[in-house]
């Protein structure tokens, strides 16, 4: 199985991704604009991805993207930052019961009173703008620190 192409769908739009198989317990995810990511189970070697792990990376991007703008306006645009999502399935319920997010960003040149405004503002940033966390909110405890800080 070493074609790659996913089948058409009738149903294809702009957001669809595929899931492609070309192996056993291997698929190639594929996106509209032509982007590729190995998937596989964690014991399948050259996988790049689990489909746990692109769960966690959904998440953590859109925290990142969510955030971005309100971290640039107060630290610029050089301003760096890492999103981590921590958490394994529960072997039990075979779920992600828990998944901590993280934000590594350096706030040590704000006042105090700046600090907890810009992290105020970046907590209401992913309450509002970050759909994949909408999405899994109820269903999957998400605790977040930023710059190691408790936020919920």
């Amino acid at each position: 199985m070493s074609e790659t192409r996913p089948q058409p769908s009738s149903k294809e739009a702009p957001g669809s991704v595929s899931a492609t198989r070309v192996g056993t317990r291997r698929y190639v995810g594929r996106n509209a604009r032509g982007a590729t990511v190995a998937i596989g189970g964690l014991d399948v070697e050259g996988v790049h991805f689990s489909p746990g792990e692109l769960l966690k990376l959904a998440l953590a991007g859109c925290v990142g993207l969510s955030v971005d703008r309100p971290m640039s306006r107060r630290l610029g645009d050089d301003a760096e930052l890492t999103v981590w999502a921590h958490g394994q399935s529960e072997e039990a319920s075979n779920k992600y019961e828990r998944i901590g997010e993280e934000l590594l960003l350096d706030l040590s040149g704000l006042e105090p009173a700046e600090r907890d405004k810009l992290l105020d503002i970046m907590v209401r940033s992913i309450e509002r703008a970050c759909t994949v966390g909408r999405s899994v909110e109820g269903a999957i405890d998400v605790h977040t620190v930023i710059d190691g800080t408790e936020m919920r």
